[in-house]
């Protein structure tokens, strides 16, 4: 009997659940996989919307993956300055085929140092952060570079999941399972881009980051020199 393709989701406090549970979604329904759940200390992990996921795993218990991905949210602050949960990341990934992230996820593999060089996504309102980690910023919905493949803000999860689901099995494997979720977005408003959104619309909700992204950039900075 053949090995199951093993894929961790690292999950930490504050994540944005829909950039774990859209690519978990897909993902799960691999043929053969395996897909484990894991924090850094085990236990429960409340999202930044108060979503609890109860009885993660710990990533120090899992031996190895054929492919790690790390989301994005509010708790991307604390958790990309965790040395010990990054240690895991870098650890995973070292033997991981596939390393992903989704959303502010990436930064979290910037902190890592697995970003270095690379072209990567995230969330627009985030993704100037990246040459911080000496990433290169890419303004698609899903970017590859090498083993690195990383998705953009939150719904682009999904979008990620299936281009990987159909790297590991196949294109007709990941074109069913986007039919299975009935996966063909129509929204009701032009407005999922900063372009499409309009000036107006970015003025409006720019503010919920501009401090975060301040103290993010400041932490990060100093880690630089240090």
């Amino acid at each position: 009997m053949s090995q199951p393709f093993v894929v961790v989701f690292a999950i930490y406090p504050g994540l944005t659940q829909l950039d774990f549970t859209g690519p978990f979604e897909v993902l799960s329904r691999l043929p053969g996989a395996q897909v484990l759940v894991a924090s850094r200390d085990g236990g429960p992990i409340r999202s930044d919307t108060g979503l609890v996921f109860a009885d993660t795993g710990r990533l120090a218990d899992v031996p190895r993956c054929g492919l790690i991905c790390v989301p994005g949210g509010p708790g991307v602050d604390a958790a990309s300055q965790d040395e010990a949960f990054l240690a895991q990341i870098r650890r995973l990934a070292a033997g991981a085929r596939y390393t992903t992230s989704v959303c502010t996820g990436s930064l979290i593999l910037g902190a890592a140092g697995l970003l270095k060089g690379k072209r990567a996504a995230c969330h627009w309102a985030w993704r100037d952060l990246l040459p911080l980690f000496g990433a290169i910023p890419v303004g698609d919905r899903v970017v590859r570079d090498g083993n690195v493949i990383s998705g953009g803000g939150v719904t682009a999860g999904i979008d990620f999941a299936l281009v990987a689901a159909a790297e590991i099995a196949g294109e007709q494997i990941a074109r069913a399972i986007q039919l299975s979720l009935e996966y063909a977005p129509h929204p009701p408003f032009a407005s999922g881009t900063p372009e499409e959104a309009g000036e107006a619309t970015v003025q409006f909700i720019a503010p919920r980051f501009a401090g975060r992204k301040q103290a993010f950039a400041a932490a990060h900075a100093q880690d630089r020199v240090s």
